[in-house]
Formats: structure tokens, C-alpha cells, sequence
């Protein structure tokens, strides 16, 4: 019987290669890996063809999906290397970390208490390589067994390594870590007794001193007492390079993945395949790179590493040459190799037979029969709603996004207007399979429980807001069986709802999905009564609701008339219109309506002809008499322009009446009310403004256009019609000349 330790680095390609020659040399009889033990039985899809890593164990509390952990593996990572071996040579494998059912407790009491750890015990490898004089881990690494050939001899140099550093940094100072090395040495007291010839323990370099030498199991039994359990259940999912990385949070994370991936696959001559591949990826975004920047970037590489009495060029020597030949005087192709190729942005692949919750299955089965990858790097769809599939693809990306798992985020484009439109950005995430668990609880299928998540919003709701965007995203989602309880909530809440605010925020969620009916094909006429009344209610109350608003709550109820006013003209009813028209006429001529509304009624009035510009000038003039306070009519001229001031540069007779009462006003007066008038002016667009500004700076507020019409000299001016018939691709018309 014997028992061999291997110490490895998580995710280092060195330690994986020496680690499958150990294996192969030794020929273990059982495997032990550093990992859950609940996860024991997945551990035989490792050998699958079809379980592509970058991978990760998932393992969560069914009671509380959102208490969960990963154990993520990379193509690279010894750990993987192992659990491939055993499968490929029917060896027998278990993982002989602390079970996570104990851990989710320890963790608990962990965030509770306050101790921290020293530098040593947090992270061993990063302390060696301060000490070695290097500046972080990574190049340190590299070069102590990246750089170096394979060795069986490297798991007793580190064995060595880490014996001296333990010994120097005395007893673990961490609960936690001391009873994973606990039932670790029982673990491996278990397997001894059953036994087995030769066990090989695959483990963490730091904990190899304590596997080392076994004190007594009475000890290790009393420390492991009075653990609390709690069901866990585990599962592979798919993970992703970028998450491999230290910026990740990863405590276990390398710098480049992208790199160590490139040194496992290729052993020889890993250089040069690198500047290979650096020129491929700048020539296919059109930046120069050819085999003599190759050559010339292998030379230079080599010479560095000689240089440095390194057996070979590094990643160090490598991006400095790379820097020097291929980037010239320019960083973006620096930043566009660390992209592209340090990290290699890469998502595992779980096949469909890996046991996980029927969420989950069944949103992976629409995936696959829709033909939409999952993939880790952000890609674009543009979906037509006139195509069946792509109605599919969008209910899928909605319904997805109800139950929390935002795959897909909606864009807005300039220029693309429409019903049938909808772009998106996709970009999967390993934490949306936490999520899908999470969700599970409301139904088997993603139909079942984004529906049931519905109802359960519907009955929660308090506000009419909220009811009715809830109603467009169930219709967005096609989540028929909702839309009843919702409707009859929405009458409820509806007729219950005095304020007019939450009235005119209803309106434009209700309109939107009258508007998506057609291209969804869903039957929305019963939405039409609820739009009826809510419009007849707000018609109502907006008279009276403009009246005694402080001035915070008028700057919000401002944006609420705006969109409901937008949301009236979408419904094209003459009838509508004319109701709301009529409310806001009344809240505009009255003067107990907050100033800063009665402005913008009086605004729309005008925009949309129901007041002529007579009326208007009437209205602007009766606002800016001496009797009304400087600041009031300030509030209403704030409402009544904000936005768009064509109405000051297109009519003489609004110009005039703003113009002289400004005038008018004290110096004192004006200086109070500058930052208000800033305020509105700055709403305006460039042109608007600059024309603003030439007619204020005209004598008497005129502006060119309104002086006297210089003489035309008809024989000069006909000079430039041939010019302008050949432009224009016209014709001359033949003049007749009648005497008098």
C-alpha cells in the first residue's frame, strides 16, 4: 500500500502535464481529488467527449438555489486531467474535500466572524514569489515550471516547497481549513482500509505537508464533530475562460487563460505558434502583420529570454516582442491580444444527459431547437416579429427575462422604428444557471413558470404602474393564461385608484400593447375597455390634479402628462383626443393649476392645432402680465418651451410678448430668474438656440429675415436659372409677355 501526493496549482498547464505522466507512470488503483464528495457521481461524464470545459460543479441548497458554489475546471487544469484519467482507465475516483453540505454552515459562521488570515495562509504561492523578488504569482510561476520541461521530479520539489513554507508559518490559523485537511486524512484513513495498492491524492500544493504525515483519527474525528447538514444537490454547467481570471474575483484565478490554453495544446514550440496566431487575429481586423513581423518577433522573443538566462521565451518576452515589432507607437493591439487571445473568451458545453433541473432542460431544448448558441462574448440578433422563428426567439428571450435571467437585453437603434423590430444583445452568463434553479420553483416548464411568476406579480401589486407594465411583458412573453387575472387585477386597482399621477403612468404600458397586438398575433380587444376607463378617469381628474402640486411633485407629474399625451396620439381615436384635449384645456386657462403644467397643456394645445397661435399669444400675454409674479411665469414658460423653442423662433407675435417682458423685468428680478430660464434654453437644440440668440441680439428683437427686402435686379438673377435647370434636371418655362 502506498499513498501519493501530488501538490498542484489549480489551472496550471505544467503541473497537468506532469501530473498525467505521474498517473500513467504510477498506475493508481484510486484517484483522490481535491472537490466536493457530492459530486462524486458526475465525475464519470468528465470522460465524455461532449462535456467540453471550460466547465464548472455546480453545487446548491434546493432549499435556497441562491446559496451556491463553484468548482470551475479549464482543459488545463490538473484537477481535469485527473478526473479524465480515471474515465479513460476505469479507475475509481471521489473527491475528498470537506462535503459542501457542512461547508454552507462553516461558510456562514465564517462571514460572520472577523479573523483574517495573513498573507501566508491566504495565499502561499503569491507570498514565494514575493520572496523569489518577483512582482506578482504569474511570472513567477512561469518560470519556476511553465518555462521548464516536464518533470515527475516537480510534485517533490513543491512537496519540499511548501513543507519549508508551513513550517515557517505555523499552524493554520483558519477553522475551515483545518477540517478540510481533516476529512481529507480521513478520506484518505477510508481508503487505505479498503485496500487499495496505490492512491494517488491530487490536492492543493499548500495542504500536501498536512496529507504528508496522518495524526490520529480520534483527533480528526473530534475536530470534525457537530457539523450542521443541509440537502445539497450538484450539477455540471457550462463556464467561461473570462471567469477563470483573477479580475474575475476568482480567489483560485490565472492572469491569462488564453495563454496556459495555448501552452497545453501546444507543447513544442509554443512561441512561435503564439506570434502565429497574434499576426492571424490583427490581419483579420485589417491591421499589418506579416511572416516577417513573425520572424522577426520569434528572434527577438528568443534573444530576450537568453538575455534573462531563461531556458525559453515566456509570456513576458513574448508580448514585449510583440509590443516592439507589431504595435508600432499604438496600444490598441495590445488591448485587442489581451482581448482576443490572452483570455480567449471561450463557454464550456454540458450535453443534454447531465442531470440538472427540467427548467433547465427544457430552456436548453428551445435553445437548441430555435438554433440559438449559448455563447459567452456578446453577439447581436436583429428579430423580424413577421417571422414565426424569429417570434419564437423573441417570446423565448422575454419569458427568459420575466423569471430573472436577462440572456438577451432589448437594444434601441436610431433609425428603426416599428412593431416588427426588435434587436437584441446576447451574452450568456454561468451565474443565469444559479438562477434558472431558482426559478424552477414556480414550474417545470419555462412557459409553466414565467406564467405562474406572473400571477404571483399580479396578486402582489399594489400600483396601476405596475400592473400594466406587468401586462405588456406577459404579452411580450405570450403568456396567454395570464392575461385574465391580470386584466380582472388591473379593472380592480383601476377603479380603486383616485391619483392622477398613477392614472397617466398607466396609459402608455396599456397603449404599447395595443400596439404589439398585430405583430404578435395576440387578441388584445379586452384591453380596450381597461384603456376606456382609465382615460375617462383621467380625463377626469387632470383639471383638478394640476392644482396645489408643490413643485417636486410637478416636475414629476410633467413627465407623466408628456407620455400619456404621446400615448393618446398612438391610439388615433378622435374620441380620446377630444376628452383629453378638453381636460387640458381646462387645467390650462385655470389659474389655480400649478404654472409649470398649465404651461405644458397650453403647449400641447397649440402643437396639436387645438389652439391657434392668436390663442396662444392671448394665453402668453395674460402669463407674462405684471400682475403674475416674475417666478410663476417663469415655471409656466419653463413648461410651456422645454424641449423645443420653434415656437419662440418660428412665431413674431410669442417672440414679442417673451421678449418685452423679460425686458421689463429688474435687474434683480432677472438675476433670480436666470438659472431657470438656463434651465429651459438649454433643452433646446443647437440651431434653435443660435437663433434665439441672433433675434435677441437684433434691435427691437427683429431678426434679419424681418427687414425691408432689398431691391432684386431681374437680368442678375436670371443668370443663375441654366445653372440651376441643369442641377435639377428641368426644363425652362417659356414665358408669354402680355402688353398692357
Amino acid at each position: 500500500m502506498s499513498v501519493h501526493l501530488f501538490g498542484i496549482r489549480h489551472h496550471g498547464p505544467g503541473c497537468a502535464r506532469s501530473l498525467g505522466e505521474a498517473l500513467d507512470a504510477l498506475a493508481p488503483d484510486c484517484i483522490l481529488v481535491e472537490g466536493p464528495p457530492e459530486a462524486d457521481a458526475l465525475a464519470r461524464y468528465a470522460g465524455r467527449a461532449d462535456l467540453v470545459p471550460p466547465v464548472a460543479l455546480l453545487l446548491y441548497a434546493p432549499a435556497d438555489p441562491q446559496r451556491a458554489v463553484f468548482y470551475p475546471f479549464a482543459e488545463f487544469s490538473p484537477e481535469w486531467q485527473a478526473l479524465r484519467y480515471a474515465s479513460a482507465h476505469g479507475v475509481d475516483l471521489r473527491f475528498c474535500d470537506l462535503p459542501q453540505t457542512h461547508r454552507f454552515g462553516l461558510r456562514a459562521a465564517r462571514e460572520e466572524s472577523n479573523d483574517v488570515t495573513d498573507d501566508i495562509h491566504t495565499d502561499p504561492l503569491r507570498w514565494l514569489a514575493r520572496a523569489a523578488g518577483y512582482g506578482d504569482t504569474e511570472t513567477w510561476w512561469d518560470h519556476l515550471v511553465e518555462q521548464r520541461g516536464d518533470s515527475l521530479d516537480l510534485f517533490a520539489a513543491i512537496a519540499e516547497m511548501m513543507t519549508a513554507l508551513r513550517t515557517e508559518a505555523g499552524a493554520v490559523a483558519d477553522d475551515v481549513e483545518a477540517k478540510r485537511e481533516a476529512w481529507m486524512r480521513t478520506t484518505i484513513r477510508q481508503v487505505v482500509k479498503e485496500g487499495r495498492e496505490r492512491i494517488a491524492v491530487v490536492c492543493g500544493a499548500w495542504h500536501v505537508p498536512a496529507l504528508a504525515v496522518l495524526p490520529s483519527a480520534k483527533s480528526d474525528a473530534d475536530l470534525l464533530k457537530g457539523h450542521a447538514k443541509e440537502k445539497v444537490a450538484a450539477t455540471w454547467v457550462p463556464w467561461t475562460h473570462g471567469r477563470l481570471t483573477v479580475a474575475s474575483g476568482y480567489g483560485a484565478g490565472v492572469t491569462a487563460p488564453g495563454w496556459y490554453r495555448h501552452l497545453w495544446r501546444h507543447r513544442e514550440r509554443a512561441g512561435l505558434h503564439w506570434l502565429t496566431e497574434v499576426a492571424a487575429l490583427l490581419r483579420r481586423h485589417d491591421l499589418d502583420a506579416s511572416s516577417a513581423h513573425v520572424i522577426e518577433a520569434v528572434r527577438l522573443a528568443d534573444t530576450l529570454a537568453a538575455l534573462r538566462e531563461r531556458p525559453r521565451a515566456g509570456l513576458d518576452e513574448l508580448m514585449e516582442a510583440v509590443r516592439a515589432v507589431f504595435c508600432y507607437d499604438s496600444d490598441a493591439p495590445l488591448r485587442l491580444i489581451r482581448c482576443e487571445l490572452l483570455v480567449d473568451e471561450a463557454l464550456g458545453s454540458v450535453p443534454d444527459y447531465v442531470p440538472a433541473v427540467p427548467l433547465a432542460q427544457d430552456v436548453a431544448a428551445q435553445q437548441k431547437r430555435l438554433r440559438m448558441p449559448v455563447r459567452a462574448d456578446a453577439t447581436e440578433l436583429d428579430l423580424d416579429l413577421r417571422q414565426p422563428a424569429h417570434l419564437e426567439k423573441s417570446v423565448l428571450l422575454h419569458r427568459l427575462s420575466l423569471l430573472g435571467v436577462p440572456w438577451g437585453r432589448q437594444q434601441s437603434v436610431r433609425g428603426r422604428t416599428g412593431t416588427f423590430h426588435e434587436p437584441w444583445q446576447l451574452a450568456w452568463e454561468p451565474e443565469f444557471a444559479v438562477d434558472l434553479i431558482a426559478a424552477s420553483r414556480w414550474g417545470a416548464t419555462l412557459e409553466s413558470a414565467a406564467t405562474a411568476l406572473a400571477a404571483d406579480r399580479a396578486a402582489q401589486a399594489q400600483l396601476l404602474p405596475e400592473l400594466t407594465r406587468l401586462m405588456e411583458t406577459i404579452l411580450l412573453a405570450d403568456l396567454r393564461a395570464a392575461v385574465a387575472p391580470l386584466m380582472a387585477r388591473i379593472q380592480e386597482v383601476g377603479t380603486l385608484t383616485p391619483d392622477l399621477g398613477l392614472l397617466l403612468a398607466a396609459l402608455p404600458s396599456l397603449v404599447n400593447v395595443l400596439r404589439y397586438g398585430s405583430a404578435r398575433n395576440v387578441d388584445t380587444g379586452a384591453l380596450g375597455s381597461v384603456v376606456d376607463g382609465l382615460l375617462a378617469r383621467a380625463c377626469i381628474a387632470l383639471p383638478y390634479g394640476l392644482r396645489g402640486v408643490a413643485d417636486d411633485a410637478a416636475a414629476g407629474l410633467l413627465g407623466q402628462i408628456i407620455a400619456a399625451d404621446q400615448a393618446v396620439r398612438l391610439l388615433q381615436d378622435d374620441g380620446h383626443a377630444a376628452a383629453w384635449f378638453d381636460a387640458l384645456e381646462a387645467g390650462a386657462t385655470s389659474d389655480l393649476s400649478h404654472p409649470l403644467l398649465a404651461g405644458r397643456a397650453s403647449r400641447i394645445l397649440t402643437e396639436q392645432g387645438r389652439w391657434d397661435a392668436e390663442r396662444a399669444a392671448r394665453q402668453l400675454a395674460l402669463r407674462c402680465s405684471p400682475a403674475v409674479p416674475p417666478l410663476v411665469t417663469a415655471n409656466w414658460l419653463e413648461g410651456f418651451l422645454q424641449g423645443s423653442g420653434a415656437l419662440l423662433a418660428h412665431s413674431d407675435a410669442l417672440w414679442q410678448i417673451v421678449n418685452g417682458w423679460l425686458l421689463a423685468q429688474p435687474d434683480h428680478v432677472f438675476t433670480e430668474l436666470l438659472p431657470l430660464l438656463r434651465r429651459t434654453v438649454a433643452t433646446f437644440s443647437a440651431p434653435e438656440r443660435r437663433e434665439l440668440g441672433e433675434r435677441a441680439a437684433q434691435a427691437g428683437g427683429t431678426t434679419a429675415s424681418a427687414a425691408p427686402a432689398q431691391a432684386v435686379d431681374p437680368a442678375r438673377a436670371r443668370r443663375v436659372l441654366p445653372i440651376l435647370h441643369t442641377l435639377f434636371g428641368t426644363h425652362p418655362i417659356q414665358e408669354t409677355v402680355h402688353d398692357a
